[in-house]
C-alpha cells in the first residue's frame, strides 16, 4: 500500500497516495524555477517543495523538483555535474550574458576576426581554455548572495557587482554546429555556435559564453540553453520518460499591493495530479540514483533514527535503507563522522 499523507506536510491526499517523491519537469522558456516550483506546489495541494538548481527565465529543460521529504535529498541531488546544450552568439556581448539583456557596442575589426573564425579554431580554442578545472567569475545577474542581497537584484538597480571566481570543472565542452549570420541590424556578423557543455555544478554557462566571446575579442552571449541532465537524471534517457512532466506558459494577470493589475507568466502542467504523483520516484529509488548505497539491519536502522553513528565505512554521502528488501525504504543520508565510522546527516520518518 502507497503511504497516506502527513497532515503537516499540507498535502490533500487521498489514502494510498506517495507523500514524498522527485519529480522530472521539463522547464519551458519564459517562467523562472519558482514559478515551476509554484506549478508543482498548486497541482499537488502541497507546501513542501522545492528544486535542484536554479534555471534562467530564458532556459528550458530539467529541473529536479522534490517534494515532502524529498526536498532533503536536494542538496545532495544539486551537487551532481549536469549537461546542457546551448547557442553562443560569438561578435556581440548583452549586459546579461544571455538574450534578455541590452546589446553592448561592436567591438572595432570586430566582423574581420568573425570572418576569420573558424569551427576547428574555435575548439581548439575551448579545448586549450575551457575545458578541465578553470576559475570562472559568475555572471553579474546570477544568484549568488552579495551582502545578503541576490546579485541580480543589486546589477538591475544600476549596482557595480564584483564577485569572486570559482573553481569549476568541465568535463566536456563539444562544438555541435558553426554558422555564420549577419546581423545588419547591430552592423556586424556574428557566428553562432551550438554546444553541449558538461560541467560541475556552479558553472555558468552564460560566463562561458562571455569569456570565450572575450578570449576572441569579439564579445559573445547566449541566445539558448537547454539542461538536459542532472547527475542520474536525465531527459534523453527513455526509463524515465514516464517521469518527466511538460508544460506550457501561460499570462496571468494579478492586482499587486500597490492595487495596479500586472500581467506575468504563468506555467501549467500538461499532466494532471494523479499522473505527477503516479510519475514520482520515490525517495529510495530517487536516493539510490543519487549516491552510494547501504543496506541496515534492525539494529542499525534503529540506532540511525536516533542520530546514533554506527561503525561502517562511508567516503561521502550514502543512503541508507532499512526494511525488507521488498518494501525498503530511506532510513538516512549518511556521511563520515569526523571521529571514524558513519553518521546520520538526514535522517527520514517511516511515511506509513
Amino acid at each position: 500500500m502507497r503511504p497516506t499523507a502527513e497532515p503537516s506536510d499540507g498535502i490533500k491526499s487521498g489514502a494510498g497516495e506517495p507523500t514524498s517523491g522527485i519529480i522530472l519537469v521539463d522547464k519551458p522558456s519564459g517562467v523562472t524555477s519558482h514559478d515551476v516550483v509554484a506549478a508543482v506546489r498548486s497541482s499537488l495541494g502541497m507546501r513542501r517543495v522545492g528544486h535542484a538548481g536554479t534555471l534562467d527565465p530564458m532556459a528550458t529543460g530539467l529541473l529536479v523538483i522534490g517534494f515532502g521529504q524529498a526536498t532533503r535529498l536536494l542538496t545532495v541531488i544539486v551537487g551532481h555535474d549536469k549537461t546542457y546544450r546551448a547557442t553562443m552568439r560569438l561578435g556581440l556581448g548583452t549586459t546579461t550574458d544571455d538574450a534578455d539583456g541590452d546589446l553592448l557596442p561592436v567591438l572595432p575589426g570586430a566582423a574581420q576576426r568573425v570572418d576569420e573564425l573558424t569551427s576547428q579554431g574555435l575548439q581548439e580554442l575551448i579545448d586549450r581554455c575551457f575545458t578541465g578545472w578553470i576559475d570562472q567569475v559568475p555572471d553579474a545577474f546570477s544568484a549568488i548572495k552579495v551582502k545578503g542581497r541576490r546579485a541580480y537584484d543589486l546589477a538591475r538597480a544600476g549596482q557595480e557587482v564584483k564577485l569572486e571566481p570559482r573553481r569549476i570543472r568541465i568535463a566536456s565542452f563539444r562544438l555541435l554546429d558553426f554558422r555564420p549570420v549577419d546581423l545588419p541590424g547591430q552592423g556586424t556578423r556574428a557566428v553562432d555556435a551550438d554546444v553541449e557543455v558538461t560541467c560541475s555544478s556552479g558553472t555558468y554557462i552564460r560566463a562561458l559564453a562571455r569569456d570565450l566571446g572575450e578570449q576572441l575579442d569579439l564579445g559573445g552571449h547566449l541566445t539558448a540553453l537547454r539542461r538536459i541532465r542532472v547527475g542520474p537524471f536525465d531527459l534523453e534517457n527513455p526509463e524515465l520518460a514516464s517521469t518527466v512532466a511538460g508544460g506550457h506558459v501561460v499570462p496571468h494577470t494579478y492586482r499587486n499591493r500597490q492595487g495596479q493589475m500586472v500581467v506575468r507568466s504563468r506555467m501549467v502542467l500538461d499532466r494532471d495530479r494523479q499522473a505527477i504523483l503516479d510519475g514520482s520516484l520515490s525517495l529510495a529509488q530517487a536516493a539510490c540514483m543519487s549516491m552510494p548505497v547501504l543496506n541496515l539491519d534492525a539494529d542499525q536502522a534503529a540506532r540511525v533514527a536516533n542520530g546514533g553513528f554506527l561503525d561502517l565505512p562511508v567516503a561521502g554521502p550514502t543512503a541508507a535503507l532499512a526494511g525488507p528488501e521488498s518494501r525498503q525504504r530511506l532510513a538516512a543520508i549518511l556521511v563520515p563522522s569526523t571521529r571514524g565510522g558513519a553518521k546520520p546527516d538526514v535522517v527520514f520518518h517511516p511515511e506509513a
